[in-house]
């Protein structure tokens, strides 16, 4: 066998082999030696079938199965000796003569092929002892945990009928059944039956709720709006509508006293353990988004000190899967890059970078994990998988069974909690400031596009 390197030009390497007939030959007889005491034939005992007659009757498939696995082989001792790891499937080129792969095929004519592959480059990791990145921490203050009772409240506050002839206000309940046309045609979805609404909620479609406004009971008025055109359903986005809309109930929101037994009708023995809950929640809130600023630095710090070329074809498919996404919401809502002051072309070349950018840590992340011996276990990931099936109540099996079967969602699970295995490790190493913010300068946005 012989292996030539034909192409070296920056990641991309090529090479054509060159297989000897008489090699090819020689293991489809040692398939076939191995396949005599198997195969059962008309008119010959177990194990007494001539290896020639095997040739006659199988010889073809299995040199076809011989080639592929000695391609296969081949192709992994030429990447296994040279130390490469591929960024891209290979891309073998083989014969397109039919002529001439029947000779192969029959052993009568050398294999002859190229494989062209992309490789990934070899990572310098940086000394992670030497990276500091700064910790923003936010104590739950009292009036935190009392805004978000307040908060609660207001969610479960009551109702009550503001008496006859009362019209809606804004943050009245008013309870409504309405048939919606286009064009004077009725629309599936369009009809609904004693469908409470508070008014300023923005629950439904964008300007239905002002015109409830001054309804009372028994009053019939028709409410006009448009779908919104990035609106879940393609046939009614972006088109104007008609709602013959009757108020049945008008009913205005109760002050609500929050003490020990409001705090009961939520499951709580006290409002003292209400409030121990909503810290705790809170504190868990502020811990989520102080690790997503830490995790945003230690990045960017793996950016700024891990710069190499990254595999095009790697760059190439991270962006077209960007750039489906943006033109898409975009069409969604209707804007253009004009919109955003920007043009195709200079969208384009940010998009581009941000690619780059998040292949270079995806590749950094792995080769870190790598050699640290980073794993994650199937324990890990079954409780990832019960987390998802918790947040669709009633469709826990369905769930279950999708991850089960789709590996793709499968390792889609995996990727974030590996990724987080590994930052765990680099911050372990790194040296980490606490520094006391507010609540404000926590979720203050940096408007970061290129967070990998």
């Amino acid at each position: 066998m012989q292996v030539k390197e034909t192409v070296a030009d920056g990641l991309k390497r090529e090479f054509q082999v060159s297989v000897p007939a008489a090699d090819i030959d020689a293991k489809v007889d040692e398939r076939l030696v191995d396949m005599k005491d198997k195969v059962r034939l008309n008119g010959f005992r177990p194990g007494k079938v001539p290896v020639s007659h095997l040739k006659r009757v199988y010889g073809r498939s299995v040199a076809a199965e011989t080639i592929d696995k000695l391609i296969r082989d081949t192709n992994d001792g030429i990447f296994t000796e040279r130390g490469f790891r591929l960024a891209t499937e290979p891309k073998i080129t083989m014969p397109e003569d039919q002529k001439e792969i029947e000779q192969i095929l029959e052993g009568k004519s050398d294999l002859n092929y190229t494989v062209a592959i992309e490789v990934v480059p070899a990572i310098e990791l940086a000394d992670f002892k030497s990276f500091e990145v700064d910790k923003p921490v936010v104590e739950v203050s009292d009036s935190d945990v009392d805004e978000a009772i307040k908060r609660i409240a207001d969610a479960n506050r009551s109702y009550a009928d503001k008496g006859e002839g009362k019209k809606a206000e804004n943050g009245d309940r008013v309870t409504i059944s309405f048939k919606g046309t286009i064009d004077g045609v009725a629309f599936d979805g369009g009809t609904g039956e004693d469908i409470p609404v508070v008014i300023g909620s923005a629950t439904f479609i964008p300007g239905f709720e002002d015109q409830l406004v001054g309804m009372t009971v028994g009053e019939t008025r028709t409410v006009k709006v448009s779908f919104p055109t990035n609106y879940a359903s393609e046939t009614l986005a972006g088109k104007p509508a008609e709602f013959e809309t009757t108020a049945t109930k008008v009913e205005a929101p109760q002050d609500t006293t929050i003490d020990d037994e409001f705090a009961k009708t939520l499951g709580m023995e006290s409002l003292d353990k209400l409030k121990e809950a909503a810290k705790a929640r809170l504190a868990a809130e502020y811990a989520g988004a102080s690790r997503l600023k830490v995790k945003r630095q230690l990045l960017d710090r793996l950016d700024e000190t891990h710069k190499f070329d990254a595999p095009p074809s790697l760059v190439e498919q991270e962006f077209e899967v960007m750039w489906r996404s943006i033109n898409a919401e975009m069409q969604s809502n209707g804007k253009t890059f004009a919109d955003e002051d920007t043009t195709e072309e200079a969208a384009r070349e940010e998009y581009r970078r941000i690619a780059d950018r998040r292949v270079r840590l995806g590749l950094v992340l792995s080769e870190i994990g790598e050699k640290n011996k980073i794993q994650v276990t199937d324990d890990e990931v079954s409780r990832a998988v019960i987390e998802r099936a918790r947040q669709m109540p009633g469709r826990e099996k369905e769930v279950w069974d999708y991850y089960r079967k789709t590996p793709e969602a499968l390792a889609q699970l995996r990727a974030p909690i590996y990724e987080d295995k590994v930052v765990d490790f680099i911050l372990e190493l790194a040296k980490v400031n606490e520094k006391t913010v507010t609540r404000e300068e926590l979720y203050k946005d940096d408007d970061d596009k290129t967070a990998a």
